[in-house]
């Protein structure tokens, strides 16, 4: 047969299970650390959904000393009888792809589980799964081994009155390598489950290192919207709301402080909607709609000075949006169930958050003229940034121009998705990238000393601040709610500092910039770090950079004698062939990308390590950051 024969015997058949271990990340996403989590989080949805759908109140996770994980609740427990397959119903659900309750119209009013294949994808990553169930007064179990294998048939074990099913799986860490479970990830996930549903008592107990976490919220998601402002200055008590539209029921909550971001973090069914959708469009249209009316109605706007922009409205604004959707209303956009396409929710949540609001409004007359007073100054700034910019294109802004001009190394490429833009700590180094770049993809801007700390910035300090200036010019796709990543410059921005703490400094100084007012750069993947090597390592086959102290050790044991090893102190120390050979050449670089998975918690941690409250900083660094002898004198 010729080699490269392509007939049906060329088709291959995976069995079972054998196609989830052959391509994981169809199924997970990946097999790196969020892979792993991601296992977890498929078992406790199934828990979740049954507490949604009004069964069981409590869910246990436990990470045991075998790096295995145990989840349990006191839902109704997993169907026992035997399958019309001829297998017994729990096999079914843990061995067979798009086999669960949740295809059965009737068993579930609403989910967050669609698309069924969660314990089996399990079980298939798994070196063994141990399934207990609580059901009918009796206590059944069944065992599997090596990705779904049957170890032990489904078997009555004893008799109980409580209900609900116990899941213990252990990874398989080939597939999983180099990876262990997160406590920390865990708490955050679970206490974000615990927010939306005040009903749920959730434990997570680590039997390796000795702690529990319990997380129970009777306010819901009001004590969500307090969790994340703890570190701000609110102008007033949460606002909270509900209401059912089109059979769509809608939960929010929402709460203005003294600072100019906003931030609006979205659910479906319990499912975190990170891109947004059309239930979000809904709350934002009624909440501009609200402060629009009620501002004409009381003079509080003149008609020859126009509407609020939604981007006024929402300045300081953090609100939770959580809405209930009955399956056959159901519809997300892409696999990963990040962005909601249930066009009946837009008018729902939209109606409900402009009664609610406006009655609010009505009733609180002191806090609508503190936020509308707050919304009127956005509005301002906004204006006066726009002919900022008008006067910009205009050419009536040469000196900065010439400024941008003499600092900035543009790229010559006319793909300006293909083009880099580095941004370079200090001149020296500057100077050296320039020499070594690719002049037709790579742009270089140096900079000087430390940005500013944008967490305590509006949109006019950022305008005024000369280094920021220089940055958005460069990138040419505005600022604040006018920023659009598709009209930027590059496909790629670089931040390429020192390893050293001055350079992380100031790496955290500007991915606060952009979080701030670029946002939209992080969340398309568009902003990186690049990983300058710490140490140079020379023997007889050559030279070899290292990036870490553990890789110089590494590389120390596979040679013989004493290697000539040099420790970079910064970029400025590279000559330009080392510079870009290490840290600038797309086929040997390491880019680190930045990218935002959480945003309710990306906000708080920012708040609490760049904001101007030092009690709430200093908590979390003790809490979080061990301090070593090695850490403080690294030779």
């Amino acid at each position: 047969m010729s080699k490269n024969s392509y007939d049906a015997s060329s088709i291959k058949v995976l069995e079972g299970l054998e196609a989830v271990r052959k391509r994981p990340g169809m199924y997970i996403g990946s097999t790196d650390k969020r892979g792993l989590h991601h296992l977890v989080w498929e078992i406790v949805d199934n828990s979740i959904d049954e507490v949604i759908n009004g069964y069981g109140d409590h869910i246990k996770i436990t990470l045991n000393k075998d790096m295995s994980v145990t989840v349990s609740d006191n839902g109704r427990g997993v169907p026992t009888g035997m399958h019309e397959t001829g297998k017994s119903t729990p096999e079914v659900i843990y061995t067979v792809l798009h086999a669960g309750g949740k295809f059965e119209e009737g068993n579930y009013k609403v989910s967050g589980g669609l698309h069924g294949v969660g314990g089996s994808v399990v079980n298939a990553l798994s070196k063994r799964m141990d399934v207990t169930i609580y059901r009918d007064g009796k206590i059944s179990n069944i065992r599997f081994n090596n990705g779904g294998e049957v170890e032990s048939p489904l078997k009555t074990i004893g008799e109980s009155k409580k209900t609900g099913t116990t899941v213990t799986f252990l990874p398989d860490y080939t597939i999983f390598k180099n990876c262990n479970f997160s406590y920390t990830t865990i708490c955050e996930r679970m206490q974000e489950s615990a927010f939306l549903l005040p009903e749920i008592t959730i434990d997570v107990i680590d039997e390796l290192d000795k702690r529990e976490a319990h997380f129970h919220y009777e306010k819901g998601i009001t004590n969500f919207v307090e969790y994340i402002n703890e570190t701000k200055n609110p102008l007033h008590k949460v606002i909270h709301y509900n209401g059912t539209k089109n059979n769509i029921e809608v939960d929010i909550a929402l709460q203005y402080t003294d600072s100019y971001n906003e931030n609006i973090v979205s659910f479906v069914n319990n499912v975190k909607t990170g891109d947004g959708g059309s239930h979000e469009v809904g709350f934002k249209t009624g909440i501009t709609k609200a402060f629009n009316d009620y501002a004409k109605d009381y003079n509080l706007i003149k008609a020859k000075d126009g509407s609020f922009d939604g981007s006024d409205v929402r300045e300081g604004l953090t609100a939770i949006v959580s809405l209930k959707i009955p399956e056959n209303l159901l519809q997300f956009e892409g696999q990963t169930k990040g962005k909601l396409g249930t066009p009946e929710a837009r008018p729902a949540v939209e109606q409900i958050t402009y009664d609610n609001l406006k009655f609010f409004l009505e009733e609180n007359k002191e806090i609508a003229i503190s936020i509308i007073d707050k919304a009127s100054k956005s509005k301002l700034a906004r204006e006066a940034a726009r002919k900022a910019r008008e006067a910009a294109r205009n050419g009536k802004s040469n000196k900065k121009e010439k400024v941008i001009s003499e600092k900035l190394a543009r790229a010559t490429g006319k793909e300006y998705m293909k083009n880099e833009l580095f941004l370079v700590e200090g001149d020296s180094a500057g100077g050296s990238a320039k020499l070594c770049r690719n002049r037709q993809t790579q742009a270089i801007l140096p900079l000087r000393g430390k940005v500013l700390n944008c967490e305590k910035a509006s949109v006019s300090e950022i305008e005024a601040n000369a280094e920021l200036k220089l940055i958005e010019y460069a990138i040419g796709a505005g600022l604040g709610q006018e920023f659009d990543y598709k009209e930027s410059n590059y496909g790629k921005v670089i931040i390429m500092t020192d390893a050293d703490v001055d350079g992380s400094h100031i790496q955290i100084l500007l991915i606060t910039f952009f979080y701030r007012f670029m946002r939209p750069l992080i969340e398309e993947g568009m902003l990186y770090i690049a990983t300058p090597p710490l140490y140079s390592i020379e023997t007889s086959h050559g030279k070899e950079y290292l990036a870490t102290d553990e890789e110089l050790e590494e590389a120390k044991k596979k040679v013989r004698g004493v290697p000539k090893v040099q420790r970079f102190k910064g970029l400025g120390e590279m000559n330009a062939d080392e510079l870009f050979e290490t840290t600038m050449d797309p086929a040997n670089r390491r880019l680190m990308r930045v990218t935002l998975t959480d945003a309710a918690l990306a906000e708080k941690r920012i708040h609490v390590l760049m904001g101007d409250k030092v009690e709430p900083r200093k908590e979390w660094i003790n809490e979080n950051v061990d301090f070593t002898l090695e850490d403080d004198f690294r030779k």
